[in-house]
């Protein structure tokens, strides 16, 4: 009975995350639009036509070649990877004439925003963002995850703060990312423990602001994930009460408008194939790995390489153990009335 009251405290709160992702059309124009940094060259420029401005053909060709793809991208994932290391843009300029604009978004939320009013083509979140968006009615298909990887998110305390677990949050003041994956794992913490959410005071910024608020000693706690989780932890000295373990997966998704998807498989396919690559690379290679990373992402080695040793690698196809764990997460908010609509997470998926 807790948790559910718990759960319905913060229907709130929560559902206005659901109305973000399409209230507001987010602009790529201005964004940074260079190419792989590290080892490739740029990728910005060229006067090739966008996938969604090319006249649909009723029979797309085999091979795609003379467009520009728009990919969305975080502060952290395989795909920031894949800009950082520029393989992706040579193999595609150099065999299909193809450039890459990248455009960065703060999270999730953001990302499938831009997504879904055309700004980009292909982006990655984590789980909660594509069960707002697609309950908003954006028309967004999954392509592929990365495993889980709990430990990359979790509730940060100052390292004198007396606070030693999530039960003790009750009256504190929390910050996080409204309507990320972070979110959702205070609440399922908060659950876990014994808090009612409304015990808990919230507030949202974005991981910039919330960093500044949590240096200040604005607020008793921070909701993030990483790499700003371990550049928290490395810069401030900070002590992580609870992570994802136990309580969330923490998959990272890569998502795709339906029409992209649909008219271009041949480069859904050679984008997961120089995913993979560059998984099977990082895995292996933490410490070059953060310091490719650095230079692109402003921070520091030490915080990258952290991050970079407690996330999982590897490119998994979408199936349907996958599809029923995020029908779990859509089911709970729809129950909770987060989300208008039941949704069916199949129809989110590529046939």
């Amino acid at each position: 009975m807790e948790k559910r009251k718990s759960k319905r405290a913060a229907q709130g709160v929560i559902a206005a995350a659901s109305a973000l992702l399409l209230a507001v059309a987010l602009s790529a124009c201005s964004a940074n639009g260079s190419g792989g940094q590290a080892e490739g060259r740029s990728a910005s420029g060229g006067a090739a036509a966008t996938p969604s401005s090319e006249a649909a053909t009723a029979d797309a060709p085999s091979e795609t070649r003379d467009i520009t793809i728009r990919i969305g991208y975080q502060k952290y994932g395989t795909i920031n990877i894949l800009k950082a290391d520029g393989a992706l843009d040579r193999r595609l300029e150099e065999e299909r004439n193809i450039k890459i604009e990248w455009t960065e978004f703060p999270g999730g939320p953001q990302l499938l925003e831009a997504l879904n009013v055309g700004s980009i083509d292909v982006g990655h979140t984590g789980e909660a963002p594509p069960i707002f968006a697609q309950a908003a009615g954006a028309k967004l298909v999954y392509l592929a995850h990365e495993p889980a990887s709990p430990r990359s998110e979790g509730i940060i305390v100052p390292k004198d703060s007396p606070l030693q677990s999530v039960a003790e949050l009750r009256g504190k003041t929390v910050v996080l990312n409204k309507g990320s994956n972070v979110h959702y794992l205070l609440v399922e913490q908060l659950e876990k423990n014994g808090v009612a959410y409304k015990d808990v005071d919230v507030k949202y910024l974005p991981p910039a602001d919330a960093r500044a608020a949590f240096e200040k000693g604005s607020v008793d706690a921070w909701v993030i994930w990483d790499p700003f989780l371990a550049a928290a932890e490395t810069a401030t000295g900070g002590r992580v009460i609870a992570n994802g373990e136990g309580v969330v997966s923490n998959h990272e998704f890569y998502l795709a408008t339906r029409e992209f998807a649909e008219k271009y498989p041949d480069l859904v396919e050679i984008l997961l194939e120089e995913a993979d690559k560059i998984d099977a690379w990082s895995k292996d290679h933490p410490r070059e790995l953060a310091e490719k990373l650095s230079p692109q992402l402003g921070i520091d080695v030490e915080s990258l390489e952290l991050a970079a040793g407690r996330r999982a690698y590897g490119i998994q196809r979408i199936d349907e153990e996958l599809i029923q764990a995020q029908q779990s997460i859509a089911d709970t908010f729809y129950e909770l009335g987060l989300i208008p609509d039941k949704l069916d997470i199949h129809d989110a998926v590529l046939k």
